[in-house]
C-alpha cells in the first residue's frame, strides 16, 4: 500500500496539476475527466462539421485517430507506448496470419501483452498505487483486437450465425491501416471505451450507420415522405444528467462509505451480523457511481459524434443505446444474478460471449468467468470474485429452473418471490464483488470469515427448513 502522504506520480500531462491540488482529486482522475469533456465537445464538432456530407471517410478516420492518440499521450504520457505497440503488433498478425488461425494468434498476443502489463504494474510499480493506470485503454483495445479477429475468422463460415442480423456485423476483408487505427484509437473510445463492433464503426464513419438502422422500419406507413434524421442531442443530454448525478454520488457516498471499513476490527466486534450485511449493501452501492459516471459519459461522447444509434422502439422513439454499457434500472431491480450481470458492463459481456462462451469446447461458463478475471488483471481479489461468480451463477440457475414455477400461480406469490430473489441477488452480488474492490488476499480472507452466518442464525435457518419439510 502507499505510505501516508506519498505523492501520486503520473506520467501524463501535469498541465492541470493546480486544479488537482485545489480540488484534492488525483491528477490522473482530473486528466481523465478533462479529456472526456473535451472529447464530448470534439464529438459535437465532429458530427456537425466533419459529417459524411462534409468530409471524406479518410478525413474522418484521420481526425478520430489523431485526436485519440493525443488524448492517450495527454493522460498516460510515455505509458501510451504500450497501446501503440499492442496495436501495431496485432496489425502485423492481422495481415500475415491465415484466416483460420487469425483469431487464435490475435487472442494470444493481445491477452499475453495485456497480462504482462498487468504484472508489471503490480510487481514493478507496487500494485500501481503510485503510478498511472494505463491498463483501462489497453483492456478496451484488447477487446477490439480480438473481436475484429474473431469476426474476420467467422466471416468465412457462412452458417456460423443462425440470426441474419449477426451476419451484418462480420467484415469480409481485412481493414486498411487507417481503418484499423481509427477503430482502435479513435478519440471517442480511447480513454473509457466501450468496445464496439468493427462493421458498425465503419458504417458510422462512412455515413451508413443511422441509415442502415432506419431502413428496418416502413416509414411510409408512419406518414413520412423520406427517412427521418434522428438527432442524438436528447439522448446526450439525458446521459449527461445521469453522469452529473453519478459524479455527485461519487464525491459524497463513495468517499464516506469505504469498502475497507467492513473488515475493520472495531466494526466487526461491535456490529451485529445483520447490520454488517446492511452496511455491506450500502458500501457496494457507494462503489458503483464511479462506474456509472465513466461508462455513461463515454456513451454520451459516442452519441454526440452520431455513433450509437440502435433503431426505433415499439413506440416510435429513436434509440441511442447501441453502445450503452449498463442499464441502471435493471441492475438495481435485478431479481437474478444472470439479470444483474447481463446489465452490468454490457459490451464486455458481449465480448466475452463472442470470443469465449460461444467457442469454448467445454465448461463455457467457468472458462468465461476465468477469462474475465484474467482480462481485468492479476490482483487476487479479481479471481476470488469471478470464481465465486461461477458458483453463484450455477446455483442461481439451478434454483430458478427448479423452484420458480411454483411461485407463478398467483400474483401475491410472484411478488413475494420477486422481493425475496431481489434481496438475495443484491446480497449475493455484494458478497461476490467485495474482493474485487479489496484486491488483496488478506482483506479478502478476513471478509470471508466475517461473512460467515452466526450459529444462532444457522439454528433459526435450520428450524425454518424443518418446518417447510413438514
Amino acid at each position: 500500500m502507499a505510505p501516508p502522504g506519498a505523492p501520486h506520480r503520473t506520467t501524463g500531462s501535469t498541465l492541470l496539476h493546480p486544479l488537482s491540488a485545489l480540488l484534492g482529486i488525483p491528477l490522473d482522475q482530473i486528466n481523465f475527466v478533462a479529456c472526456q469533456l473535451f472529447a464530448l465537445l470534439a464529438a459535437f464538432w465532429f458530427r456537425i462539421y466533419l459529417s459524411p456530407s462534409h468530409a471524406s471517410s479518410a478525413v474522418r478516420h484521420a481526425f478520430a485517430t489523431l485526436f485519440g492518440i493525443y488524448f492517450a499521450v495527454f493522460c498516460f504520457g510515455w505509458y501510451s507506448i504500450h497501446l501503440f505497440v499492442l496495436v501495431m503488433m496485432n496489425y502485423g498478425i492481422m495481415n500475415l496470419a491465415s484466416i483460420p488461425n487469425i483469431h487464435r494468434y490475435s487472442f494470444v498476443v493481445a491477452m499475453g501483452y495485456l497480462t504482462l502489463c498487468h504484472i508489471s504494474r503490480i510487481y514493478i510499480f507496487h500494485y500501481g498505487i503510485l503510478t498511472t493506470d494505463f491498463s483501462g485503454p489497453l483492456m478496451i483495445i484488447t477487446q477490439k483486437i480480438t473481436t475484429l479477429a474473431c469476426q474476420l475468422h467467422d466471416g468465412k463460415k457462412k452458417n456460423l450465425f443462425p440470426c441474419p442480423e449477426d451476419s451484418l456485423f462480420i467484415p469480409v476483408s481485412r481493414p486498411s491501416l487507417l481503418e484499423y487505427l481509427s477503430y482502435l484509437l479513435n478519440f471517442m473510445s480511447i480513454i473509457a471505451g466501450p468496445c464496439s463492433n468493427y462493421k458498425d464503426y465503419i458504417a458510422f464513419i462512412e455515413g451508413r450507420h443511422v441509415h442502415m438502422k432506419l431502413l428496418e422500419v416502413n416509414w411510409k406507413q408512419k406518414g413520412y415522405d423520406r427517412l427521418p434524421d434522428p438527432s442524438p442531442t436528447g439522448a446526450v443530454m439525458y446521459k449527461l444528467c445521469i453522469t452529473l448525478v453519478s459524479l455527485i454520488l461519487f464525491l459524497t457516498l463513495t468517499k464516506n462509505f469505504p469498502m475497507a471499513y467492513i473488515i475493520d476490527n472495531e466494526f466487526l466486534d461491535k456490529t451485529p451480523f445483520l447490520s454488517r450485511l446492511g452496511y455491506l449493501y450500502v458500501v457496494t452501492q457507494a462503489a458503483k457511481p464511479k462506474y456509472y459516471f465513466a461508462w455513461t459519459l463515454a456513451d454520451a461522447v459516442n452519441n454526440a459524434a452520431g455513433y450509437g444509434f440502435s433503431g426505433v422502439d415499439e413506440r416510435g422513439t429513436f434509440r441511442w443505446d447501441l453502445l450503452s454499457n449498463l442499464n441502471i434500472w435493471n441492475i438495481e431491480t435485478a431479481t437474478s444474478f444472470k439479470m444483474y450481470i447481463e446489465n452490468w458492463n454490457i459490451q464486455t459481456a458481449a465480448w466475452l460471449k463472442r470470443v469465449c462462451y460461444d467457442r469454448a469446447p467445454w465448461y463455457p461458463t467457468a472458462l468465461t468467468f476465468i477469462l474475465s478475471a484474467l482480462w481485468h488483471g492479476i490482483y487476487p481479489g479479481y479471481y476470488f470474485t469471478f470464481l465465486t461468480g461461477i458458483l453463484i451463477t450455477l446455483a442461481a440457475r439451478a434454483i430458478r429452473n427448479n423452484c420458480r414455477h411454483y411461485f407463478l400461480s398467483s400474483v401475491p406469490l410472484k411478488i413475494a418471490y420477486d422481493v425475496v430473489t431481489w434481496a438475495v441477488t443484491q446480497l449475493a452480488v455484494c458478497y461476490t464483488v467485495a474482493p474485487f474492490v479489496m484486491l488483496a488476499v488478506e482483506p479478502t480472507i478476513k471478509f470471508y470469515k466475517a461473512a460467515r452466518i452466526p450459529s444462532n442464525l444457522k439454528g433459526a435457518q435450520m428450524g425454518c427448513l424443518l418446518k417447510c419439510k413438514r
